[in-house]
C-alpha cells in the first residue's frame, strides 16, 4: 500500500530551520508551527532561477499582495499576486537581492529578507496562466505526447531499433489484459467506510487501488497502441475500458470522499484517454460516450478541486501535505488535458498549474533527497513519469528540469544503486526496488551519472512511459563515458548520508545513515543515528518488520520504534518517542559532521531530540574504512537517570554467535562480523520479534551494558567479508585511537 488517507501532513517547515535560520519576526513568519514560512531568506543562493516567493497569510485574509524586489538600493521588480506564494516568470541577472510583502490593502510590508542569485543557478522560467493556456490550447491533439507523433509504420529505422522492444512489450502486454484483468464493478467493494479505520475497510481501499490501477494502464495503454498502430482491437479495448470507469456509481465506493486515490487515478486515465483517441470516440456524430467520459472526468476532478481550493488553497498556507501534494499533480494535469472541453477546466488550471510548478519536493530540500524513505523515493518517480512529461509536451514547462528533480536522481542512485535488493529507510523499507521507475527517472537526463544508472539497471525499462517519451531519450544523447556518482555523499536537509566502498562495483559496500530533522514524521521511522548495510546489493545489518498498513497496531507496536533498527535503545527496548502526529518532528536527528576522502568516509549524527527528553546526549560517529571494508561505530551516551543501555542489530539471516563469541551475519554468501570493542562490561543477547513477513526471516541482538549507568558508549567495528582485520584500540598518551588496518582514527575519550 503506497499511501494513505490521514490528517494534513503540513509541520515539515520546522524541519529546515536549522539550515536556514529563522526569519524577522514579522507578520510573514506565522506563530503557526504548520504554517508555510517566508522564503527566500538569509542571503541564501537560490539553485533556481527565478525563485518562489512564500510567506504565511495576513491576519486580514487580504484580496491580493504586492512583493517588492529590491537590488542595490533600487527597486527591480514589483509584482502583484493574489495567493500567498508568487513565482515569477523570467529570470532574474546573477546578483543579491532583497524582497519584501504587503497585503494590497495596507502599507504593512514585511521585514526585508535577502538571497542570491548566482551563475549557477538553475533557469526555470514558467510563464503566465493565460499564455500556458494559449500554449495549450494551440497544440493539436493527442497534446500529452510528443508533436508530430506517427503511426509505427512511419518510424524512422533508428526510432524502429530503438523503441520497437517497448512497442512489442506494450502489445503484449495489453493483448495478455484483454482476457487477463477483469474489469472492475462497484459490488466489488460492498463496506461504507466510517470515521473508524478498522483493518477490514483499510483493505477494501488497498483493494480498490489494486484493481482500479492495472486497469487504468490497460486504459491509456491500448489508447496509446491505437494511436500508434490504428488497429481497432486497441481501440475495442480503450472503450471498454473507460467504458466500465463511466459506469461506476460518482458517489460509491470509487468515489473521492472514499477513495480518493483511486478516484484521481480514474479521472486522469480518462482523460489520457480521451486525448489519444480523440475523434475515434465520435462516431457517426454521435460524442455521447466522450461526453460521458468527460462528465465523470469532470465530476471527480471537481470533488479533487474542491477539496485542494478548500480556505482559499489550503497547500498554500499549510503545504506538507504529502497525500494532498501527489493530488496537486494530479490535478495539473488533469485540467491541462481538458482545456476546451471541461468548462472548469480553466479554474482548475488556473488554480493548480503554477502553484504545482513552483514548488519543489516537500520531503527534501533543493538538493533532491526524499526524507520519507527510497520506497517512496520509488513511488515519486513513479508518479513523475505518469505526469511530468505529458505536462511538459503540452505545455513546454518540463519538471525534470527543476534542480530538486536533477538532485533526486542523484539521490537515488547513491541509495537505491544497481542490485540492491531493498530499500532503505522508513516505511516499505523490506520491498525489493521497482527499479523501472528509477530507471525511467534517470533517463529524462544527459549526464554521465544517469547514462552509468541507466546501463547498470538490468531491468528492462516501463515500457507505457518509454512509448510516451520523446525520441530520443535524453541519456542515450551522452556521448561521455558512462560514469557514477561520487562514492560519498550527504544529503543535508534530509540528514542521509551514503558511504559506498566503489558504487562502479556490482560488489559494493554500501553503508548509510540517517540522522534526520524530519525525525519519525508520516512515513519516516525511530531510527535517527541509525544505519543499514550491504554488500553486493545484498543486507547483512538490516531493519525489520514489514508494512502491513499505515497506523496499524505492527506499524505502532515495531515497525516505527527504534528497537527494530539499527539504533540505541535502553532499558529493555525504550527507543525515540515516535508517539503524537506533529510531534515527531521536533524529537529528530541532526548531522552534525561530515567528510569524505578516498581513504576514509567519516560522519556523526546526534539523536538527543528524538529521545524526547530521556536522554541528556546521544550522538553516533562511523568512520568507513574503504581501504579494509571496515566500518568503526562510536555512540556516547547519557542520562540523568540510570539506565541499562542497548546496541541493536538485526539480519535477515540468522546471528551467529561461534564458540569464541565470534559474531557473524551471513546471507547469500555475503558476510559481515560485528566486533565489540568494549570499554565497559557487556554483553550479547538475542531478541525476538513479531513474526516477519510470510517468507521471510528476521533475526535480532543486542549488546547490553552490564549495569545502569548514567552514561557510556558502545564501541563497534563492522568487517565486512569477515577478513579478520586486524583492529587495535590504542589509548597510549592521553589519546585514544582505533588502528584499522594501516589507517589510524582517533576517537574522542569517553565523557
Amino acid at each position: 500500500m503506497k499511501s494513505s488517507k490521514r490528517p494534513l501532513l503540513r509541520a515539515a517547515w520546522l524541519l529546515l530551520l536549522p539550515l536556514c535560520g529563522l526569519a524577522q519576526a514579522d507578520w510573514v513568519q506565522s506563530s503557526e508551527a504548520l504554517a508555510v514560512r517566508p522564503l527566500p531568506d538569509n542571503m541564501q543562493s537560490q539553485p533556481q532561477n527565478p525563485p518562489t516567493f512564500t510567506w504565511s497569510r495576513h491576519a486580514t485574509l487580504p484580496p491580493a499582495y504586492v512583493i517588492q524586489v529590491m537590488q542595490g538600493g533600487a527597486v527591480y521588480k514589483t509584482f502583484n499576486a493574489t495567493r500567498n506564494w508568487y513565482l515569477p516568470p523570467k529570470s532574474f541577472p546573477a546578483g543579491s537581492y532583497t524582497w519584501r510583502v504587503r497585503p494590497s490593502t495596507s502599507q504593512e510590508w514585511s521585514s526585508p529578507r535577502n538571497f542570491v542569485i548566482g551563475s549557477n543557478s538553475q533557469l526555470f522560467e514558467v510563464p503566465e496562466n493565460v499564455t500556458l493556456r494559449n500554449t495549450i490550447l494551440n497544440k493539436a491533439r493527442p497534446r500529452s505526447l510528443p508533436s508530430g507523433t506517427k503511426l509505427f509504420s512511419a518510424w524512422t529505422a533508428a526510432m524502429r531499433t530503438d523503441r520497437t522492444p517497448a512497442l512489442n512489450g506494450l502489445t503484449g502486454e495489453v493483448k495478455y489484459y484483454m482476457t487477463g484483468l477483469k474489469t472492475v464493478a462497484d459490488s466489488e467493494w460492498p463496506l461504507v467506510p466510517g470515521a473508524i479505520r478498522t483493518a477490514a475497510v483499510v483493505a477494501q481501499a488497498a483493494n480498490i487501488m489494486t484493481r482500479v490501477n492495472p486497469n487504468a494502464r490497460q486504459l491509456e495503454g491500448a489508447a496509446l497502441l491505437y494511436r500508434l498502430t490504428g488497429d481497432k482491437i486497441y481501440l475495442d479495448e480503450a472503450i471498454r475500458r473507460g467504458d466500465q470507469f463511466a459506469a461506476l456509481n460518482l458517489t460509491g465506493p470509487t468515489s473521492y470522499a472514499n477513495q480518493d486515490m483511486a478516484s484521481r487515478v480514474m479521472a486522469q486515465s480518462l482523460i489520457k484517454a480521451i486525448d489519444y483517441l480523440g475523434t475515434a470516440l465520435v462516431v457517426n456524430g454521435d460524442a455521447t460516450r466522450r461526453n460521458k467520459w468527460l462528465s465523470v472526468v469532470a465530476t471527480r476532478t471537481n470533488a479533487l478541486y474542491k477539496d485542494l481550493s478548500a480556505n482559499g488553497g489550503r497547500l498554500d498556507q499549510y503545504p506538507y501535505d504529502s497525500h494532498a501534494a501527489t493530488s496537486m499533480a494530479y490535478l495539473t494535469l488533469t485540467s491541462t488535458l481538458a482545456l476546451g472541453d471541461i468548462p472548469d477546466a480553466q479554474t482548475w488550471f488556473d488554480f493548480a498549474f503554477r502553484a504545482f510548478a513552483s514548488s519543489f519536493s516537500i520531503w527534501s530540500g533543493p538538493e533532491g533527497g526524499f526524507a520519507n524513505g527510497t520506497a517512496y523515493a520509488e513511488y515519486e518517480a513513479d508518479f513523475a513519469l505518469q505526469i511530468w512529461p505529458a505536462l511538459a509536451q503540452a505545455t513546454g514547462v518540463n519538471m525534470f528540469d527543476k534542480p530538486w528533480s536533477r538532485g533526486f536522481a542523484q539521490f537515488l542512485m547513491h541509495f537505491v544503486p544497481p542490485g540492491q535488493q531493498t530499500h532503505v529507510f522508513g516505511d516499505g523499507h523490506e520491498t525489493a526496488p521497482e527499479y523501472r521507475f528509477m530507471k525511467g527517472f534517470a533517463s529524462r537526463y544527459a549526464t554521465p551519472q544517469s547514462a552509468w544508472y541507466v546501463k547498470n539497471l538490468t531491468r528492462p525499462d516501463d515500457v507505457l512511459t518509454t512509448l510516451q517519451s520523446p525520441y530520443p531519450m535524453p541519456v542515450n544523447s551522452v556521448t561521455a563515458t558512462a560514469t557514477p556518482p561520487a562514492n560519498a555523499a550527504y544529503y543535508p536537509s534530509i540528514g542521509w548520508t551514503a558511504m559506498h566502498s566503489n558504487l562502479a562495483d556490482s560488489g559494493r559496500t554500501s553503508l548509510y545513515f540517517k540522522s534526520s530533522a524530519y525525525g519519525s514524521f508520516n512515513h519516516s521511522h525511530g531510527d535517527q543515528n541509525g544505519f543499514v548495510l550491504f554488500s553486493g546489493g545484498v543486507p547483512l545489518l538490516t531493519e525489520t518488520g514489514w508494512y502491513d498498513w499505515y497506523d496499524s497496531p505492527l506499524w505502532n507496536s515495531w515497525y516505527r520504534p527504534s528497537k527494530s533498527h539499527n539504533a540505541l535503545t535502553f532499558d529493555g527496548g525504550v527507543g525515540q518517542n515516535v508517539d503524537g502526529y506533529e510531534e515527531p518532528l521536533a524529537r529528530n536527528g541532526r548531522i552534525t559532521a561530515f567528510s569524505t576522502t578516498a581513504a576514509v568516509d567519516y560522519v556523526e549524527g546526534d539523536a538527543t531530540l528524538a529521545y524526547a527528553g530521556l536522554l541528556k546526549s546521544a550522538v553516533r560517529k562511523i568512520w568507513y574504512v574503504r581501504g579494509t571494508d571496515t566500518a568503526v561505530i562510536l555512540d556516547q551516551f547519557s542520562s540523568a537517570t540510570p539506565r541499562v543501555f542497548e546496541w541493536n542489530f538485526h539480519g535477515y539471516a540468522p546471528i551467529v554467535a561461534d564458540a569464541a563469541g565470534k559474531i557473524s551475519i551471513t546471507n547469500q554468501s555475503r558476510k559481515v562480523c560485528i566486533v565489540p570493542l568494549a570499554t565497559t562490561a557487556q554483553r550479547f543477547e538475542r531478541r525476538v520479534g513479531p513474526p516477519p513477513q510470510a517468507g521471510t526471516y528476521e533475526d535480532h541482538g543486542v549488546f547490553v551494558k552490564a549495569a545502569a549507568a548514567t552514561s557510556g558508549e558502545f564501541l563497534t567495528v563492522l568487517d565486512v567479508g569477515c577478513k579478520n582485520t586486524a583492529v587495535k584500540l590504542d589509548t597510549s598518551a592521553g589519546l585514544r585511537k582505533v588502528i584499522v588496518g594501516t589507517q589510524t582514527l582517533t576517537l574522542p575519550l569517553p565523557k
